[in-house]
């Protein structure tokens, strides 16, 4: 059977900074699914990730140094016509989309140098996660596709009695475990997917395009715009707008959080309040790890974006467009800068260097209350993390 290895193309690796600090980038959240489970789906086949080397050890690769294996750029969402022409290359041929390489079936040595294969291109359009704010701005076609192939051939759940729903029944998918209450649920502007073991408390007004996934909670009187994901046992509560939440992460109480991405093992307290507009309404700029520099995104909003194990104390207000690392704990009055480094402890009177080792006590407990181990490989993962941040403290 043909392997497919999902690469981390270097460059949007880097730009990904910091969420790809602790993952492969097909581990990335978009729709509903992973990148990685969307094109499981799409291919059917064994597959792996080829990631960096201190990722490697979590994540290892399949591929053969003889064997056939199909490597595709793990920033890639699938689509029907690109995995056609992934699927149809054939020994030695690489695919390009103009000039950025895209997938080729060879070995691991041919992705260091193509000169030795047949290069074919890939005509049509190809949708791709370069930058932190593709995850949000794309979350509202991804989230629609994913809906159509979870969804096919299957029944939904009917809407509890004392819910009400705005829009066609089609573009809502209960699964039969999941539990609603006296909640309003507006499809005509996108589909809501409630997953597995899902709860959505009394009095929330929830609006597609919008999924929740298996174990996650929407905390009573919720406000809930798309496009917005909630991927595995999250807890949320006051108001989301265009949010992707990885998984495993809070922000259980009042405040808002829009056109922003939440990393693993998050926690935002109540009253935590997240600008995603300037006041004087000019583009934004966004951190950008390989610049060591703020650059222009040209968007006018842009909120949040959180790397794992990060936390922030009630009522911490972020500036808008602001970039935190893995494994900070922000607190205290005043506006924090709008990049904070990994493993840094403070507020906008100034940052101190986090213990790694309460540190790691403190996501050992997180962790363990969803009965899940930090492993001496996540341990040394972190330890990587911890290091590499000292380049920009």
């Amino acid at each position: 059977m043909t392997s497919i290895i999902l690469f981390d193309p270097q460059e949007a690796c880097e730009n990904l900074l910091p969420l790809t600090l602790t993952r492969p980038v097909a581990l990335l959240r978009c729709g509903i699914m992973t990148i990685s489970e969307k094109w499981r789906r799409a291919i059917p086949s064994d597959h792996s990730l080829l990631t960096r080397e201190y990722l490697s050890t979590k994540y290892p690769s399949a591929d053969t140094p003889d064997g056939d294996n199909i490597f595709i750029a793990g920033n890639l969402l699938p689509s029907p016509s690109l995995s056609e022409a992934i699927v149809s290359l054939k020994a030695g041929e690489a695919l390009y989309h103009n000039d950025t390489l895209i997938a080729l079936r060879g070995n691991r040595d041919d992705l260091d140098d193509t000169s030795s294969l047949t290069h074919r291109r890939f005509q049509g359009d190809v949708t791709a996660i370069n930058h932190l704010y593709d995850i949000f701005m794309l979350n509202g076609v991804a989230l629609a596709d994913d809906f159509t192939t979870l969804t096919a051939g299957r029944t939904s759940a009917p809407l509890p009695s004392n819910c009400t729903l705005i829009g066609s029944p089609e573009n809502l998918f209960i699964e039969n475990d999941a539990t609603l209450n006296c909640a309003t649920i507006n499809v005509t502007h996108g589909p809501v997917y409630i997953g597995h073991g899902c709860e959505v408390m009394e009095g929330s007004h929830i609006r597609g395009g919008f999924a929740m996934l298996d174990g996650s909670v929407v905390n009573m009187g919720s406000k809930i715009y798309g496009a917005t994901t909630l991927g595995p046992h999250c807890k949320v509560g006051g108001e989301l707008n265009n949010v992707v939440m990885t998984g495993f992460s809070n922000k259980a109480h009042d405040g808002f959080l829009g056109n922003a991405v939440i990393g693993e093992w998050c926690n935002l307290g109540a009253g935590c309040t997240a600008s995603n507009l300037k006041n004087d309404y000019t583009p934004i700029k966004l951190w950008n790890y390989p610049t060591h520099r703020f650059l222009p995104t040209g968007l006018q909003f842009c909120g949040l974006i959180m790397g794992d194990h990060s936390k922030a104390g009630i009522n911490t207000m972020f500036n808008t467009a602001t970039v935190v690392g893995v494994g900070c704990n922000i607190h205290g009055t005043g506006f924090p800068r709008n990049f904070v480094a990994s493993f840094q402890d403070g507020s906008a009177s100034g940052f101190s260097d986090v213990s790694f080792h309460r540190f790691i006590d403190t996501a050992r407990r997180v962790m363990a209350r969803r009965d899940i181990e930090l492993t001496d490989t996540d341990i040394e993962i972190l330890q990587h993390v911890n290091e590499f941040a000292e380049n920009f403290k």
